[in-house]
């Protein structure tokens, strides 16, 4: 049973629910003909973009979760739910009806009725299509589709580029409440609380919290994406809770449905997946590729499967990647990648220099690359890592004696992992237990394999929401193989 806090006062909302009503959109123009047909061309796009997708038993539940919202959207067998095997926080939509949520989002819900808010949330943005009507505002979006640029598909490349596009997408504030009115509208049609709405929104801002508290600890982890691409504040909370107040249903007039939703996630991968690697504080690693570097202080990363994003102080931002080494070795990778960087724009390569780097051999080029406001500097290391495999960094900044240092830094970590260093790096899992007699959120966190485990202990859990009885169930994260 959840104990909401509802401290803050009602807000005056000028047709807070006409989104509910008469003129909420028609599910017959949400979704054209041109949708399905780009839907269905950016799937496995976004997929291997994004992590792929996550399977089991836990994805069917999203599917079955996703499957009843839509039925009460009036979009029954129409739309596609996946789940994507991403740590990230994040979920997202794609003309056509194809709907993702990750893995990391799905883990920091804490009932079914959460769940079917955050599906709510992105059918709302489908059937507002608001997708159709913004675009991406960050140039450097491109940087994360570099590798598959890299493999010379031209048509892959195209695709990849407008999936960044769809994943980092920023809506309107006015698009955000549209759908925020419309998550409510099919969480009461669906049969789910209606107060699910606001608990959802209040959870991804507790993990925002979350995620900048470790960050001022030396963490490198970027904040969740959603909170970037669905900007979470005080007063859409507070709007989602008078929304809900607005139906006439009380708390728990419908249930959450507490109990399927933990069932679902015992098991569930939590953090990073060992085929992606690792963000531990400031170092990346890579336990089956046996790679590592170090982010300099201030940087902040973005773990996907085909390269990880950087970001830094001062304007600096990049991409950390890897590909097969080509017929004509190191050289030539390079060459194919700089081609791809650069593409038709005017850049002028200023140094080119090879040396060692921890043993490995190592391009290091400098190039300046024409831009309508100027020119921008590019730094890439590119280094052989052994085994026939290259891996690369592409980072652009101002000309910074700082920058330049930082960047400077960050290629001089690049290592192998020794096999005992690669064995320490191990997955880990979402537990579900039942809440015994003498059980306190203290002794259950310290079952909780994390840094900071009183604090990740609360956040799965909801604490400042929820209440743990005996007999409840709780979220814990262990190691994969632990009890």
């Amino acid at each position: 049973m959840r104990r909401r806090l509802r401290a803050l006062a009602a807000l005056p909302l000028a047709a807070a629910l006409a989104s509910c009503g008469p003129g909420a959109p028609d599910p017959a123009g949400a979704i054209s003909p041109e949708d399905r047909a780009i839907g269905a061309e950016q799937h496995p796009v976004l997929l291997s973009e994004f992590g792929g997708e996550y399977g089991g038993s836990v994805a069917l539940y999203v599917q079955q979760v996703g499957e009843r919202v839509a039925s009460a959207a009036g979009l029954q067998q129409q739309c596609t739910f996946t789940l994507v095997n991403s740590a990230v926080v994040n979920a997202f939509a794609v003309p056509g009806c194809y709907i993702y949520v990750t893995r990391g989002l799905v883990a920091v819900v804490t009932s079914e009725a959460e769940l079917a808010s955050v599906l709510g949330h992105e059918l709302g943005h489908i059937m507002g299509r608001h997708a159709q009507r913004q675009e991406s505002r960050s140039i450097w979006r491109q940087l994360g589709v570099i590798a598959v640029a890299v493999t010379g598909s031209e048509r892959l490349t195209r695709l990849a580029n407008q999936a960044a596009q769809y994943f980092g997408l920023r809506y309107s504030r006015s698009q955000e409440y549209e759908a925020d009115d419309l998550s409510v509208r099919y969480l009461r049609d669906a049969g789910y609380d209606v107060h699910a709405a606001a608990d959802m929104l209040a959870a991804l801002q507790r993990q925002e919290r979350f995620m900048t508290q470790r960050a001022r600890e030396d963490d490198a982890r970027s904040v969740p994406e959603w909170a970037l691409s669905h900007p979470l504040t005080q007063r859409r909370i507070a709007r989602a809770q008078e929304t809900a107040r607005d139906t006439g249903l009380a708390d728990d007039a419908l249930p959450e449905l507490e109990a399927p939703y933990f069932a679902a996630v015992d098991g569930l991968l939590f953090g990073d997946d060992p085929e992606q690697g690792f963000v531990i504080g400031s170092r990346f690693a890579h336990p089956l590729m046996r790679i590592s570097f170090e982010a300099p202080p201030g940087f902040t990363l973005m773990n996907s499967p085909r390269a990880i994003r950087l970001t830094g102080p001062n304007g600096i931002s990049g991409e950390f990647g890897g590909s097969p080494l080509p017929p004509g070795g190191l050289a030539r990778y390079a060459q194919a990648l700089a081609a791809h960087v650069v593409g038709d724009a005017p850049a002028e390569i200023t140094d080119v220099s090879q040396m060692l780097v921890n043993g490995l051999p190592t391009i290091i080029m400098q190039v300046r690359l024409a831009v309508r406001d100027g020119a921008v500097p590019l730094a890439m290391a590119i280094y052989d890592g052994g085994d026939g495999q290259a891996y690369h960094f592409i980072i652009a900044s101002p000309p910074a004696d700082a920058s330049a240092q930082a960047i400077a830094s960050l290629f001089a970590s690049f290592r192998r992992l020794s096999p005992a260093e690669a064995a320490t790096l191990r997955p880990r899992v979402i537990r579900t237990v039942a809440v015994t007699p003498g059980d306190t959120p203290a002794t259950l966190a310290a079952r909780t394999a994390d840094p900071a485990p009183a604090a990740l202990f609360s956040l799965l859990n909801g604490l400042e929401q929820r209440q743990l009885r005996p007999g409840s169930p709780a979220k814990i994260v262990v190691y994969a193989g632990q009890p």
